[in-house]
């Protein structure tokens, strides 16, 4: 008996390529089995989605007779907190985001992220001057999970010398994400609290001083907002800064190392990167569309009948949208299977659309494109150790757990 679609979607030995299972999706545009959620695999169907008001992102409009196996696979908060935006709906969503946005990006901070190309170029090089033996080298380990964190840190305004202590913790939740079948459930459940509970007093503590004496940094920023929402609490302060800190780590993590992987694999594309590093800009637009960090959006509801596609979705239902798959649409990309940098029109899905999407979007492009700019003109032919690596389990936020490589030197 061959398994279900949505089985299939889920099961470990699919990861590392599951292109093929969305194309046969695709082929129902609105897939729904028993009492599970009603699947949305096309490109023009998810946009629509995305945009459509009646589709909630808060949980508790979930209908209770329904059954969503990827309920705890999306980023994980610690309970105690109130939601992050992410998991909110309007008019309360678009009060925090507004709210974090303001030390973040345009109108208010045009230049935060800009700024922070020096620093971002300073990282990625103190990174690979350190990864030491050229023979083998984990870049998940030794450069794709450190990058982004040190980043977060830098961001918020995390002393230097708390660093270390904040990378620990960062990972265990990391490992929240992602379980080990192997490990202990309970042993992994504690740790992973204990994690939240140990960085939950430690951004209390440092907002609290932030408030006593701000710097340039955002957490100071919103620590002592004045604009017309207001200030935020120290609750949703914590929240949105650990939302910023899961969100924004996973998603740049896996997009570095899928973007170093599908490079490795398209040698001819590696080599123009490394003559002319501006092609980092369109390589990473079209890598969100070939091979998205985030595959698709559970947790989202019908607050209303909606009908897609001939299909009656009905109120309190759970949604995915899966994104990887509308990136692959043939009815919106020509060779959507193909690899393709010079491609003109590419307005993929890879960082969401509508309110939700990807808040930190600005600063994942600029993050990637450092990354594999620099990684391309250091590393000396740069080879796989192992064609298919081993993947990470989570269904939703997809990347390779580790990416053995190998080259010939490291250049200065």
């Amino acid at each position: 008996m061959t398994p279900s679609l949505l089985h299939q979607i889920l099961d470990y030995a699919n990861r590392a390529d599951p292109y093929p299972i969305y194309k046969e999706l695709r082929k129902t545009p609105v897939h729904h089995e028993g009492d599970g959620p009603y699947v949305v695999s096309t490109y023009y169907e998810i946009r629509s989605l995305l945009h459509d008001p009646r589709i909630s992102s808060d949980a508790r409009n979930l209908a209770s007779n329904t059954a969503d196996p990827l309920a705890s696979e999306a980023p994980a908060q610690e309970t105690a907190l109130p939601p992050g935006f992410l998991k909110l709906d309007p008019p309360e969503h678009d009060r925090l985001r507004r709210m974090a946005n303001r030390p973040f990006g345009p109108p208010h901070s045009p230049h935060r992220v800009d700024g922070m190309r020096g620093e971002l170029h300073d990282i990625v090089t103190g990174l690979i001057d350190g990864i030491g033996d050229p023979e083998r080298i984990d870049l998940v380990e030794q450069f794709s999970y450190p990058f982004p964190v040190t980043v977060i840190c830098r961001l918020l305004g995390v002393p230097r010398e708390d660093e270390a202590r904040f990378h620990v913790w960062a990972d265990t939740l990391a490992a929240g994400l992602d379980p080990d079948p192997d490990a202990g459930t309970a042993q992994r459940g504690e740790d992973t609290q204990d994690a939240r509970m140990q960085l939950g007093m430690y951004l209390a503590g440092l907002i609290e001083e932030r408030r006593k004496n701000p710097g340039e940094d955002m957490l100071s920023q919103l620590a002592t907002a004045e604009g017309e929402d207001g200030p935020m609490t120290t609750m949703e302060l914590l929240s949105t800064a650990a939302l910023l800190l899961i969100a924004g780590h996973e998603t740049t993590v896996n997009l570095i190392t899928n973007g170093m992987l599908t490079l490795l694999r398209n040698p001819g594309v590696l080599q123009r990167l490394r003559a002319d590093p501006r092609l980092a800009v369109p390589i990473v637009e079209e890598l969100l569309r070939f091979e998205p960090p985030v595959q698709l959006v559970p947790q989202r509801t019908a607050l209303a009948d909606i009908e897609v596609r001939g299909v009656t979705i009905p109120r309190g239902a759970p949604i995915w949208l899966v994104l990887a798959s509308g990136n692959r649409d043939p009815q919106r990309f020509e060779d959507p299977d193909r690899f393709d940098p010079d491609r003109k029109d590419i307005q993929h899905l890879g960082l969401g659309s509508g309110i939700h999407s990807c808040f930190g979007a600005p600063l994942a492009r600029l993050e990637t494109q450092f990354a594999l700019a620099e990684l391309a003109r250091r590393l000396e032919n740069p080879r796989l150790l192992e064609e298919v690596p081993p993947y990470r389990r989570n269904a939703v936020l997809r990347g390779p757990r580790h990416l053995s490589i190998t080259c010939d030197g490291i250049r200065p």
